[in-house]
């Protein structure tokens, strides 16, 4: 079983802390298409609550525009003659060895059969700067020098010619599978994007003779780079969405595809057939379909109408008729499904697996379901609203969540976080639908600071009961073993990761503080043993506070190399906004009440001083993307900016009354808000650092409000903003405007002693497209606040 499909699509997850080899955890590919020209001309076009004149810095908005390109220049030069070229400094040295380094532990996943599918990994170093996608057995892989055999060189690819990319980026392969015994796994659709941006192409791949297969020969391609979701239904038919007619129509307002059409192979796309349409107040449509435990085909359409509501229809298939007939021919009929809107859902064989976000009774029960639970019931009787055959796979309590859900051929795999610590929990499925047995299953699997997670074998989950067994800590190398889901406890050690820091001297709290209400706020604090509690360290906060992603301990090479090592203190903290405790945890800080997060925030950093860890003037708050927003928020409100003496804000969201007419910005309302409601942009006005900064700190006139200072006494932290101009998930505009308000309105006044900008020409959301550009943004970074906190080499 090969899932295509996600529901919640177009997360803003971008996490600043460096874990996992250095890397940005990068959203699904299957976000929705919108032509990146397009969406980059886009500025505020689809808006009308903007007055320009009010706006003086409304034209970097326009993203490519030669003024706005000439304003990045300037101040990108300026950044750097602050703080140096990173690429002449060690940490810009250590950073990209530990990136290129062939210690690295590589990923890998099998496609085919068990007993003889190679085992692929996608692979960068100094040598392949963009990235070769190569394969070996498992023999050889067990071994320290395992044989690669190289499947497609991206660096020898003819270069991209969108805009300003010049490297392609690996987004992903897409499989063809045919069901059990059926599958030849000899087709794959590759996705690669252009300078690093959600926006990419797609042509399809011969996995046996290792080639593109031309358009020419039948082969499927979408050349022009956008934000596609395609995937095969059978071998002569993929299901696709994009902007067909390239002006917008068969896309959501959110960007996102509306319309999804039936492709046949050798047939021009022009020719595609309509199978399901959304409407455009939807976030994104979809229809995707896979096989079974038990040789079923699942077939399913989904409406997303908010980023965490959808509406589902469901039909089942054989295999012959995913073969015999086409998705527009197909006489069976979607049925809705009778589940809340708010929850997801998936199968195991013939069992549906329902995922809930809020409180459920289902009809005809008695049994309340908490948010956040587990349950399972037999596809069948789901489909009829019969819930009288239910088992709770999982319940939660206000300390323990269940973050994660891995499926093998016969067992779940469930990882529960108990107070940000993992425990495990599995279950078998039994012979017959409906019937589930909980095994014994590990107490206490980690300690405070490290984590444990799991990754399928096979691309196929549900062929054998292997899996893979991934261990680290903040302080602690990767180690990758192999086991069977049965028994967890008897592993076979695979690869082993060198420490790629001296941890020798560190350590790794766990401590807790009250934010404001009274809630416990969980925090990590990885330090030096010897630490001198006198307020002095140099201390950097990270968080993320959004989406119901949780910030889980992971080994961060980057941040141990380039700051632990030095002395510095790094603190990840646990805010409400994200997943740590479950949905509740998530909905605590949605919309009208996101000043929770930002509380959370100023008592950490309150905690820390309290502590003596360190002091206003020695500590400095990063965040990316959602974190972005958190950030914006600190140096703008008027108890945190007091707080922190120095900020990092990394492709961030910061004008909340445009962010939803900015490229995917309308998908996250279920998050934030509709700011063209007035009643939310009432709410959403309380957390848009663009406003605050211009209107409440600096008394300058606002559309329709009185003009007056309201926080006379606020002074910006000395900040570092970052971006991409590539970025077409949040758009560069965000931080452009907000640092030429600090420069030119701000800053004149001593509001804002040091503001710097830069802004890389590639990288997408995650700001760099490869890693002689992530060290370069690493190594500004930890330059800034080195000399910005006094941490001395």
């Amino acid at each position: 079983m090969i899932l295509f499909h996600q529901s919640r699509i177009g997360y803003t997850l971008f996490l600043s802390a460096i874990t996992k080899s250095n890397s940005f955890a990068i959203s699904p590919r299957y976000l929705a298409p919108v032509q990146f020209a397009n969406s980059l001309a886009m500025t505020t076009s689809a808006s009308t609550s903007a007055n320009p004149s009010l706006d003086p810095h409304k034209f970097l908005e326009n993203v490519l525009g030669p003024e706005s390109l000439e304003w990045v220049e300037s101040q990108n030069s300026a950044c750097l003659s602050k703080f140096g070229e990173p690429t002449q400094t060690e940490d810009y040295k250590r950073l990209l060895a530990i990136m290129d380094s062939k210690d690295k532990i590589p990923s890998v996943a099998q496609i085919g059969s068990p007993s003889d599918g190679y085992y692929y990994n996608f692979w960068q170093d100094d040598k392949h700067v963009q990235g070769i996608w190569r394969k070996t057995t498992l023999e050889s892989y067990r071994t320290n020098s395992p044989e690669w055999q190289t499947v497609l060189d991206l660096d020898a690819l003819e270069a991209p010619t969108t805009d300003t990319a010049s490297t392609w980026v690996w987004h992903g392969s897409t499989l063809l599978e045919e069901g059990p015994g059926e599958s030849k796994w000899d087709r794959a659709l590759i996705a690669l994007s252009p300078g690093g941006s959600d926006a990419d192409t797609t042509r399809e791949f011969d996995l046996v003779k290792e080639k593109f297969i031309d358009e020419e020969d039948g082969g499927f391609a979408m050349p022009t780079a956008a934000k596609t979701s395609i995937a095969y239904r059978s071998r002569e038919e993929v299901l696709v969405g994009t902007d067909f007619e390239g002006d917008g129509s068969s896309m959501t307002d959110s960007g996102y595809p509306r319309v999804i059409k039936s492709w046949k192979r050798g047939t021009p796309i022009e020719d595609a057939k309509i199978i399901f349409e959304g409407e455009k107040s939807d976030v994104s449509v979809g229809q995707y379909s896979y096989f079974d435990r038990d040789g079923m085909c699942h077939e399913f359409q989904y409406r997303s109408l908010t980023f965490y509501t959808t509406k589902y229809w469901y039909r089942t298939l054989s295999s012959e008729q995913i073969v015999t007939s086409p998705s527009d021919e197909e006489a069976t009929p979607f049925i809705p499904i009778p589940i809340p809107e708010d929850a997801e859902i998936s199968t195991f064989g013939s069992d549906a697996m329902i995922t809930l976000r809020s409180d459920w009774t289902p009809p005809g029960s008695d049994t309340l379901y908490q948010a956040g639970a587990l349950i399972s019931a037999p596809m069948n009787d789901v489909m009829n609203d019969q819930w009288t055959s239910v088992t709770c796979l999982f319940q939660p309590t206000p300390t323990k969540s269940l973050q994660s859900t891995t499926t093998t051929k016969d067992y779940v795999i469930l990882s529960v976080l108990e107070d940000v610590r993992t425990a495990l929990e599995v279950w078998k499925c039994g012979e017959t639908t409906g019937n589930w047995k909980l095994m014994p299953a590990e107490e206490n699997a980690v300690t405070v600071g490290e984590s444990l997670r799991f990754g399928n074998v096979n691309r196929d989950s549900a062929v054998d009961n292997r899996v893979f067994l991934w261990r680290d800590g903040y302080l602690i190398p990767d180690t990758l073993e192999l086991c069977d889901a049965g028994s967890l406890a008897v592993t076979e050690p695979l690869k082993a990761k060198p420490a790629m820091f001296a941890a020798e001297d560190l350590c790794v709290d766990q401590h807790f503080c009250n934010s404001k209400d009274g809630t416990k706020i969980p925090y990590f604090v990885m330090r030096k043993k010897d630490i001198v509690l006198d307020g002095t360290n140099p201390t950097l906060l990270d968080a993320y506070g959004g989406f119901e992603i949780s910030m889980l301990p992971g080994y961060a090479a980057g941040v141990g190399a380039a700051w632990l090592e030095k002395g510095g203190v790094k603190v990840i903290a646990n805010i409400r906004g994200g997943g740590e405790y479950g949905p509740a945890w998530h909905q605590a800080a949605l919309k009208s009440k996101r000043n929770k997060c930002f509380e959370d925030m100023e008592a950490v950093a309150q905690d820390l001083i309290d502590r003596k860890i360190t002091s206003s003037e020695k500590l400095a708050c990063i965040g990316g993307s959602n974190g972005g927003l958190m950030v914006g928020n600190l140096i703008t409100r008027p108890i945190a900016s007091k707080l922190f003496g120095a900020a990092v804000c990394q492709v961030p969201l910061l004008d909340m009354k445009e962010y939803s007419h900015l490229l995917a910005g309308a998908s996250w309302m279920a998050e934030y808000g509709n700011p063209d409601i007035p009643e939310e942009w009432a709410f959403l006005r309380h957390f848009s650092p663009y406003h605050m900064l211009r209107h409440d700190n600096l008394g300058l006139a606002e559309e329709g409000v009185e003009s007056t200072v309201k926080n006379p006494d606020w002074v910006c932290p000395k900040v570092l903003f970052t971006t991409s101009t590539r970025d077409d998930r949040v758009h560069p505009g965000h931080a452009r405007k907000m640092v030429r308000s600090l420069l030119e309105e701000a800053q004149p006044l001593g509001k804002a002693p040091e503001v710097h900008y830069w802004e890389n020409v590639e990288g997408g959301h995650g700001g760099a497209a490869d890693n002689k550009q992530r060290a370069h943004m690493w190594a500004l970074t930890y330059s800034m606040l080195k000399q910005t906190l006094g941490l001395k080499e």
